[in-house]
């Protein structure tokens, strides 16, 4: 991807998806594609990382996640902007408990990008972000309900 290329596009996230035992069902994964075939997103990353007991770390393949015999990520096969880096996996495996795997997704809010170079273009920057957490959420709602204030 060149400069060009970035000043076009929408705000990038990461999430870090813990699977406790290596437990990975796959249920996900349509929703993961319908986001993607509807062009909401657009996944620059994938990759898998596990933390063993003895705290090591591991890169694993994009397979059969789900154990059913089918390769279920092969629509993502080759899926890496080149943004994660070695030291990007020891940060993912540090937040993961022993004995548990993580799926690492860097993906574009393509939805988001017309405005995103809109405001670029007229000088706008983004100076703060953030993502309130669904407890927080939650516990608001149900506060406001009971005619209280959190």
């Amino acid at each position: 991807m060149g400069v060009d290329e970035f000043s076009e596009m929408g705000p990038v996230d990461y999430l870090i998806l813990e699977f406790p035992g290596n437990r990975m069902t796959g249920e996900g994964l349509p929703l993961l594609l319908d986001l993607v075939d509807r062009n909401i997103i657009r996944i620059l990353d994938l990759s898998f990382v596990r933390k063993d007991a003895d705290g090591s770390v591991i890169a694993l393949e994009i397979a059969d996640m789900d154990g059913d015999g089918q390769f279920d990520l092969a629509v993502f096969e080759g899926a890496s902007s080149g943004l994660l880096g070695e030291d990007d996996f020891r940060e993912a495996a540090a937040v993961l408990e022993p004995g548990n795997s993580a799926g690492v997704i860097v993906y574009e809010n393509v939805w988001a990008a017309p405005l995103a170079a809109a405001l670029r273009r007229s000088g706008a920057r983004m100076v703060a972000n953030g993502r309130i957490p669904t407890e927080d959420l939650l516990a608001t709602l149900e506060a406001v309900e009971a005619g209280s204030t959190p």
